[in-house]
């Protein structure tokens, strides 16, 4: 794959300390900078066009989940209206659980995609390869949610109807929030470089949310056992 093809499927083969190219099999990981700038750019045009996905490969997939992100922040604002009748916030909260189980499903076809990368690319584990409890599609899913919060508090940051220690406020809490960002960020290349190296083992966490199931969700199970009237 070229060095261009790479970048396009947000894949990208370095030496993660002198940054120089290498063998797949010496060095591989997953571009976190392509990752945080789709994040970036997609929350700020879907503010002002519809949906889309134009990319390829891994980012494509990153997208995908990115946007079930997207789409649960204006369904929880919907849900903090205080003019919403009962029927409305019922809508809303099973919008959002399917939301919510679509987001989990997605972390983890990004890192089932991530095993499969390191599969194909032969990668071996090194004796005694540490584990990680939080996978990089989790800290992808938490780079997009802080995409989205950074997004919303630099707008009020910027507003013109509210006093000084709102604006403020707001960029404090903007301070923290580009902080977080850059040492997530930080820390996933790290992850990804010793997951890629062989130094970290990549394992699968599965979510196994029960509320939507109605095989386990005992009051549905319940309900659709019960005899008809």
């Amino acid at each position: 794959m070229s060095q261009s093809a790479e970048a396009e499927h947000g894949l990208l083969i370095r030496d993660a300390a002198a940054g120089r190219r290498m063998s797949p099999r010496k060095e591989a990981m997953i571009d976190v900078r392509a990752i945080t700038e789709l994040h970036r750019e997609t929350v700020s045009r879907w503010h002002h066009q519809p949906i889309d996905n134009p990319y390829r490969g891994f980012l494509a997939l990153v997208c995908e989940q990115h946007q079930r992100n997207f789409l649960l922040w204006h369904e929880e604002d919907q849900a903090r209206d205080p003019h919403a009748d009962d029927s409305q916030i019922a809508n809303v909260k099973r919008r959002i659980d399917r939301l919510n189980q679509e987001r989990n499903d997605w972390i983890e076809r990004l890192d089932e995609a991530i095993v499969r990368t390191l599969t194909a690319w032969g990668v071996v584990l090194r004796p005694r390869a540490r584990l990680n409890t939080e996978t990089p599609g989790s800290a992808i899913d938490r780079l997009s949610i802080l995409s989205l919060r950074i997004y919303h508090m630099e707008e009020q940051a910027q507003r013109l109807d509210v006093d000084q220690s709102h604006l403020e406020k707001a960029r404090q809490k903007l301070d923290i929030l580009y902080r977080q960002h850059k040492d997530l960020s930080q820390a996933l290349a790290e992850l990804l470089a010793d997951i890629f190296s062989g130094r970290c083992e990549m394992r699968i966490y599965r979510q196994f949310k029960m509320y939507n199931d109605p095989a386990y969700n005992p009051y549905l199970y319940q309900q659709r056992q019960r005899p008809a009237a």
